[in-house]
């Protein structure tokens, strides 16, 4: 009995429990229709931006990014934002693939389109 009272094994306990109640948060917030950053909890909300021009022979140039650190379609959402916040730039994020398509009118780095992924509190993976 002594063992159990052992203040490395009830820190050890706490941990455990903290760990399970954040869990099960993120569970019931999935299953009521929010994603895990969505709804504000993650401070990854990105400000929601809509592409006027959808016609895709107005943009010349695309690439493709694998984007790590996205969880949920809200994780999609916030990139796909961040990347159209850009001049000229027209993209779609899918978060069952985990790929960016980013169409733009004019050239852009692929270290602009990093640094814009980064920004919204996810990377791009290297192949």
């Amino acid at each position: 009995m002594e063992d159990l009272l052992n203040p490395a094994n009830i820190i050890v306990l706490a941990v455990i429990a903290v760990g399970m109640f954040f869990g099960l948060r993120r569970i019931v917030a999935s299953t009521r229709g929010k994603s895990c950053c969505s709804d504000g909890s993650s401070g990854k909300k990105v400000k929601r931006v809509v592409v006027a021009d959808t016609d895709k022979s107005h943009y010349p140039y695309c690439d493709e990014l694998l984007i790590g650190g996205m969880s949920c379609d809200g994780c999609a959402h916030n990139v796909e934002n961040a990347l159209n916040a850009l001049h000229g730039v027209w993209a779609t994020v899918t978060f069952a693939d985990h790929t960016a398509r980013v169409r733009s009118k004019h050239p852009i780095g692929r270290e602009t389109l990093e640094a814009v992924v980064r920004g919204a509190g996810y990377y791009v993976m290297r192949l």
